[in-house]
């Protein structure tokens, strides 16, 4: 893994303000502690309070397009979706397979996109990562390894797998990533503050289309485009064949209804948030 990234003049960070969920959590332990310093007695029942708080964060955690954990970007701002655009957003890349044959059809159909780039994926294919902003195209930070556990691990692992990945993605694109998604979607309770000071804004999806679990392009086409409006954000994978099949379709509908597919950067780039 790369060392820990370091932050390069000119990027933006933002104050990290706790959640209401995460100021409740926070009240919960200060006062459990206090009334069991009083009480000492009273342990049994401070632990069930404590574990049901940690219970309810963890089911937030399945939630991902949730605002429970933090801000978090399910749709586009209303000044992008004024201008007709919407995201197409594609995980778990690069791959030698699918991501060339992915950025031809964007460009037959004059589209951009976002890559949420895995860390240990962009240090393999490095031309490839160059290839996606050569062409235009944004290229975020999904975590260095991706492990599906990573809403599940302590703070200073998952710093390591944000900075990792920052720091590839930066060191090969000159750019550095503005936007963070988690792995499968699954945000830990104690990623917002991480997030927070190194700039990046946590994105999900309007919809997704499941396409790495759903093997038929025409269903995963279908959960795209029912309800398909502008300010929508998609969500695909550029490692798996499906993808491949469905972007052709997906790009002629989205044509076809007037929408304008732009990177997330440019769709933000005002500054404005949901």
């Amino acid at each position: 893994m790369l060392s820990t990234y370091t932050a390069t003049s000119g990027e933006s960070f933002r104050r990290w303000r706790p959640a209401p969920a995460i100021r409740v959590s926070i009240l919960l332990h200060v006062a459990g502690l206090a009334f069991l310093a009083a009480e000492p007695a009273a342990w049994p029942w401070v632990a069930v309070l404590l574990i049901g708080n940690h219970l309810a964060l963890s089911m937030a955690v399945l939630f991902p397009r949730g605002r429970v954990l933090g801000p978090n970007l399910v749709r586009l701002p209303a000044s992008a979706a004024r201008r007709r655009e919407i995201c197409l957003t594609f995980d778990d890349g690069p791959t030698p397979e699918a991501t060339p044959r992915v950025l031809d059809l964007l460009d037959h159909f004059r589209a951009k996109a976002t890559f949420f780039c895995i860390g240990e994926n962009a240090v393999a294919y490095p031309e490839l990562v160059r290839e996606i902003a050569r062409r235009g195209h944004s290229v975020e930070n999904h975590s260095y390894h991706h492990r599906h556990t990573f809403a599940f691990h302590g703070l200073s692992w998952l710093r390591r797998e944000v900075d990792s990945a920052q720091a590839a993605i930066t060191a090969i694109t000159g750019r550095s990533p503005q936007f963070f998604r988690a792995p499968a979607g699954f945000r830990s309770p104690l990623l917002d503050p991480i997030l927070a000071t190194r700039g990046l804004r946590y994105v999900s999806w309007t919809r997704r289309g499941f396409d790495t679990i759903r093997g038929n392009p025409w269903r995963v086409l279908r959960r795209l485009i029912r309800g398909l409006a502008a300010g929508d954000v998609l969500l695909l994978h550029d490692s798996g064949p499906v993808a491949l099949d469905v972007l052709p379709k997906l790009l002629e509908e989205i044509t076809s209804r007037g929408l304008k597919p732009v990177s997330l950067s440019a769709a933000c780039d005002d500054g404005s948030e949901e």
